[in-house]
């Protein structure tokens, strides 16, 4: 027993494992993302459908959306923003791992008469010969990545832009990070059955490394007959070291909003959405 709590308790170094799967191809876990992804009135899986509206309305204004711009959702989920694209007539592509959200975003072009294309991969393994105007990444999903995963996947982005195209995405700011603490909890059906439909009790581990900016949530999820680990990481950025990373890839960082509703920038924001342009290497 003494041993298996510290396998529990155990801190990994930075990034050294990797378990997106368990959250997008796992049956039950799946399910309980595709349904937060829909409450409309909480921020978890996305934000609510208020604010969501309110960022596609600015987006559209701010990179002059129309028919002739063509845009491409890494990690787009159930379409809660493509859908939107698409209705302001923007050439539409959906990118996600998730098999349930993939699904559900093509039911809802189908039923709303969209012509967009989904694509149900590993963004980070994406490929198409299809170039943006746009390429959009949102609540965040940048920091969920390693640096290396990261340089691979602005690679992808720098290649699959036109000559003149934009990247919008968001990240957590160093405010977030300080606002964090270290902590151990334990709770049985841990988060409302979230991780099984069996009965299981479940180990929360939060590690934060100060000299990295990373936090990890490691969740140990104990079954009658199995028992899994699941590693989410989340990388903080401050405006330096998110434009020094950009500028190493290809991209020069124009712009500085507090969200992607194109909210001004605030140095006490929790989070910072940027606008970049591809630069091209010579």
């Amino acid at each position: 027993m003494f041993d298996k709590l510290e396998e529990i308790n155990s801190r990994p170094t930075p990034f050294q494992f990797y378990t997106a799967d368990e959250l997008w191809t796992d049956e039950h876990t799946s399910m309980k993302m595709l349904e937060y992804h829909l409450n409309e009135s909480v921020d978890l899986s996305s934000r609510n459908k208020d604010f969501i509206v309110r960022s596609v309305k600015w987006i559209v204004s701010h990179f002059g959306i129309d028919s002739s711009t063509s845009i491409a959702d890494f990690g787009c989920g159930p379409g809660l923003y493509t859908t939107l694209f698409a209705k302001n007539n923007a050439d539409v592509t959906g990118i996600d791992f998730s098999r349930r959200s993939i699904q559900y975003a093509r039911k809802v072009a189908d039923q709303e008469g969209l012509d967009i294309n989904y694509f149900q991969h590993n963004y980070l393994e994406f490929e198409t010969k299809k170039r943006f105007d746009l390429i959009t990444m949102i609540f965040c999903d940048f920091c969920a990545l390693s640096s290396v995963q990261r340089k691979i996947l602005l690679a992808k982005f720098h290649k699959f832009l036109k000559p003149s195209g934009s990247i919008l995405l968001d990240v957590h700011s160093l405010n977030t990070f300080n606002n964090r603490d270290e902590v151990v909890t334990y709770e049985y059906n841990q988060l409302d059955h979230f991780w099984s439909p069996e009965n299981y009790y479940g180990f929360l581990n939060t590690f934060k490394y100060d000299n990295e900016k990373v936090t990890l949530d490691k969740y140990t999820i104990i079954e009658e007959k199995r028992t899994r680990v699941v590693y989410n990481w989340l990388q903080y950025y401050s405006q330096n070291s998110l434009r020094e990373e950009f500028e190493q890839n290809g991209f020069d960082i124009v712009e500085f909003y507090s969200d992607i509703a194109g909210s001004a920038f605030s140095s006490d924001s929790p989070d910072m959405a940027v606008v970049a342009r591809k630069v091209e290497i010579t």
